[in-house]
């Protein structure tokens, strides 16, 4: 079994001999999750992969020893940041629910199947998070200050979108229509914007604020991320500056066990559902906690990794149908008793969020759909039995 070592200072996953260390990883009630190994042995194999290599050979002959080494490790070092799925897969579960949000903190659009691309989620003009709610500073707003957003319900209709809300007519904007672009901000990070007009930015303040003016709705423009890894994030290294997508948080894609949703609710009075953590993903059959050892996952025939776990914060506390934060902090009160990181390197950038879900990376070609009630798959190692491979 391979597990990997978090080098907060090269950011490269080093592949550990795990006859020389042992997966420190908890996920019961017991134990914090994501701790790093405390004893560990790199394992490099260069003599091995190279000693009849016909390229390396060549280079030798061509152009010195010297070089030959050096492609080596050029070569090596590419295949560590982009290694290669597992060719066996056992499955896990299937996807019970999939969700897009195309506008950042406001409610969900539940489809059948969708289209995975670099930026998430998409069907014609629905993308997830390409839009998003920002102040007269340019700066994003999510539903951590304003809870209300997730009272808001988002349509797609060819290029329009259609905002509702309790109490308000609705509003609609051709996306197909906007021109010109300027910079927003999230998290500090400046990302391309076309504002969708006065329109909208009346009709959001208005049920946002209960004024005329203050708030405005913008669109991503493009097709593929721009955003380089937060600094917060980058001590985990399988994040890729490719995975940031257009306005969300952290990665383009999250995900969900519905196992671990109901282990959370039986330690806390008031139910959640998956929607208090507003994943894309959904996944039943697994067991609870199980997502945190995950590393490749296929759902249907689409390729991700996952890249970190999902650190949580207040929005969690928001009921989805109410808009009204939980008067006791839950769940996340409970879920930093028994799912903080307590790792030393993670905790600075972690702080006290804690861990429900994991983020994922897309690693097979754009373009693929995924369905309602595909199987889902975790990669497997020689050493692992594999229960059930796809086609």
């Amino acid at each position: 079994m391979r597990v990997f070592c978090y080098d907060t200072t090269r950011r490269i996953a080093h592949e550990l001999d795990f006859a020389a260390c042992r997966e420190h990883h908890l996920s019961t009630s017991r134990g914090a999750v994501w701790k790093k190994p405390t004893r560990c042995q790199y394992r490099y194999t260069v003599a091995c992969q190279y000693k009849n290599s016909k390229f390396a050979y060549v280079s030798a002959v061509a152009v010195g020893a010297g070089t030959a080494v050096f492609l080596v490790w050029l070569w090596l070092s590419r295949r560590q940041k982009e290694p290669r799925p597992p060719k066996r897969w056992r499955k896990v579960g299937e996807l019970s629910d999939l969700l897009c949000f195309p506008v950042k903190s406001l409610g969900p659009v539940r489809l059948s199947e969708m289209t995975c691309t670099q930026l998430g989620l998409k069907d014609g003009w629905l993308r997830d998070r390409t839009l998003m709610v920002i102040d007269l500073n340019g700066k994003f707003v999510t539903g951590r200050q304003y809870p209300r957003m997730v009272q808001i319900s988002p349509s797609v209709a060819g290029s329009v979108l259609t905002l509702k809300a309790p109490g308000m007519m609705s509003v609609s904007v051709d996306l197909a229509r906007l021109n010109g672009k300027f910079r927003a901000s999230v998290w500090g990070q400046s990302v391309p914007a076309s504002d969708c007009g006065e329109e909208v930015a009346r009709w959001l303040s208005r049920f946002l604020l209960q004024e005329d003016a203050g708030l405005r709705l913008v669109y991503y423009p493009l097709n593929k991320p721009t955003r380089k890894v937060r600094k917060q994030n980058q001590p985990f290294p399988l994040t890729e500056d490719s995975d940031t997508g257009a306005y969300p948080d952290a990665t383009s894609y999250t995900l969900e066990n519905e196992a671990s949703i109901a282990d959370l609710n039986a330690r806390i009075e008031d139910p959640v559902t998956p929607l208090n953590f507003r994943p894309n993903f959904v996944v039943k059959g697994a067991e609870p906690l199980e997502e945190d050892s995950w590393d490749w996952i296929k759902i249907g025939q689409v390729v991700f990794r996952n890249v970190k776990p999902c650190t949580r914060c207040i929005f969690t506390t928001v009921n989805p149908d109410t808009g009204e934060k939980h008067p006791k902090i839950e769940p996340l009160k409970t879920l930093r008793k028994y799912r903080a990181i307590t790792d030393p390197e993670l905790k600075p950038y972690c702080l006290d969020s804690p861990v429900m879900g994991i983020h994922l990376g897309l690693r097979s070609e754009e373009g693929v759909k995924v369905h309602l009630g595909d199987p889902v798959y975790v990669g497997v190692t020689e050493e692992m039995p594999t229960l059930t491979s796809p086609p």
